[in-house]
């Protein structure tokens, strides 16, 4: 009995070494790399011309539960919070399950925010790819829009550099929303002068 329980994690730990695999191979592209990036910490640059609505890496990572993914998400925004790194790498796929991009295999997790974003992530099944919003040429940075909603937005400055930045990470759909807070906040602050 003891050596099938041995031999039982061994099968279990190589079927785990292949889904990992697997799983990194989906996550590689021709098309892009990883650099040090202006915008934050790094970021993913173009390598080879991209055309308009082509999907040019997939967002791979764990698929975990509603329940782990709020586990998981606090605990990754904590990390920020002490160290500044980038905070919580997970995307909605389901009504019960999330993906968990925070693997070292990831290279699309290190996509930076844009207010005026290149590509956006698509959800295809249980699936997230990265698609141009119009072509991107080799040595342009990566960025999608975080969609981040406006509830919390003083946690996120934006340093995306956009010519219509709004100084924080929310979502487009956001962006009215934010202004007249920002325009309220302003006015907070001229009338106790």
């Amino acid at each position: 009995m003891g050596k099938s329980k041995k031999k039982d994690r061994k099968h279990s730990k190589d079927e785990e070494e292949r889904r990992i695999e697997k799983l990194r191979r989906r996550g590689e592209s021709d098309f892009v790399e990883v650099r040090g990036s202006v915008i934050h910490g790094q970021g993913v640059y173009c390598i080879e011309p991209i055309e308009k609505e082509q999907y040019f890496i997939e967002y791979v990572g764990n698929r975990v539960s509603k329940e782990e993914s709020e586990k998981r998400a606090l605990k990754q925004f904590e990390e920020h919070e002490k160290s500044g790194a980038a905070a919580v790498y997970i995307f909605n796929l389901t009504k019960k399950w999330d993906l968990d991009g925070n693997v070292e295999w990831n290279p699309a997790r290190l996509i930076n925010h844009s207010c005026d974003p290149n590509s956006e992530a698509i959800q295809d099944g249980k699936r997230i790819f990265i698609q141009a919003l119009r072509d991107i040429e080799v040595d342009e940075e990566i960025t999608f829009d975080y969609g981040f909603d406006v509830d919390c937005y003083e946690d996120h400055p934006c340093r995306c550099g956009s010519s219509n930045c709004i100084g924080y990470i929310v979502g487009r759909d956001y962006h009215d929303d934010l202004a007249d807070r920002l325009a309220a906040k302003a006015e907070e602050t001229s009338d106790v002068s």
